[in-house]
């Protein structure tokens, strides 16, 4: 009986021993579990962090080059500003010098047309008196002259002279207009140089203001020089003819040759 008693007991101790050790094996794996645990949640904020701060770095340099971006893209459009306001102003300048020197142009040549005219009348006026002078029959005779021939051909030449400085004045506003219009071409284009975002649009750009500009330049030399032209082509009868030998008595007052 106490064999059977002291066997229990053995067993009952045995079986604590078990339970004991298997506590002992629960809580060493629960700390391992616990450890891996806390050594994966380390790892991953760790990670998170790395990552975090790669990210903050990206962002940072991509505001960084943005930055330098947006500062080169400011200088590009302020150059071509200042680029424009350059060329507006030169172009400007010219359009200025060719309108005040077609001005003073036309000035001299209206000048020239009352000095012409002046001249020519103070010659009637010496023929009419050198006539005047030589009695009634010369006077008769020279106001016939005066009035069959030197009048007619002194109003002709002076309707002439009329219609070369309308026609002179019709092809120089013309011209103007021409000129103010290729002008306020050129300041659009100009305008819009200034103003633009890409190299592909200033080319276009730049392609349409240099061809604009040579229609300027055009239009400006034909303001200036259309007036020349005008008169050039007005004076072709003005030119010098060869003189036939005179066969006038001396002293005659109607002589055509003097």
């Amino acid at each position: 009986m106490a064999e059977q008693k002291e066997s229990s007991v053995l067993f009952s101790l045995k079986e604590l021993m078990n339970l004991e050790e298997d506590r002992i094996k629960q809580e060493d794996e629960e700390k391992k579990r616990r450890a891996e645990a806390d050594a994966r949640a380390r790892a991953d904020a760790e990670r998170r962090a790395r990552d975090q701060e790669q990210a903050r770095l990206a962002a940072e340099e991509d505001r960084r080059k943005g930055d330098e971006q947006r500062k080169k893209e400011e200088a590009v459009r302020l150059e071509a500003i200042r680029h424009g306001e350059i060329e507006r102003a030169r172009v400007e300048a010219e359009q200025r010098a060719r309108m005040e020197a077609l001005t003073k142009q036309q000035e001299h040549e209206r000048h020239l047309t009352s000095l012409k005219s002046d001249e020519h009348k103070k010659k009637l006026q010496r023929n009419l008196m050198l006539a005047v002078g030589g009695g009634a029959i010369v006077v008769f005779g020279g106001l016939g002259l005066y009035f069959g021939k030197i009048r007619p051909e002194a109003e002709a030449r002076e309707a002439q002279q009329r219609a070369v400085i309308a026609q002179q004045q019709e092809e120089t506003r013309r011209a103007q207009q021409q000129l103010a219009e290729t002008t306020t071409k050129v300041n659009d284009l100009l305008t819009q140089l200034s103003s633009a975002q890409d190299d592909r649009t200033r080319a276009e750009l730049k392609a349409k203001l240099a061809e604009a500009q040579r229609q300027q330049a055009g239009a400006a030399s034909r303001a200036s020089g259309g007036g020349s032209k005008a008169s050039a082509g007005g004076g072709g009868d003005d030119k010098p003819k060869p003189k036939k030998a005179c066969d006038c008595q001396p002293g005659d007052p109607l002589c055509s040759c003097l």
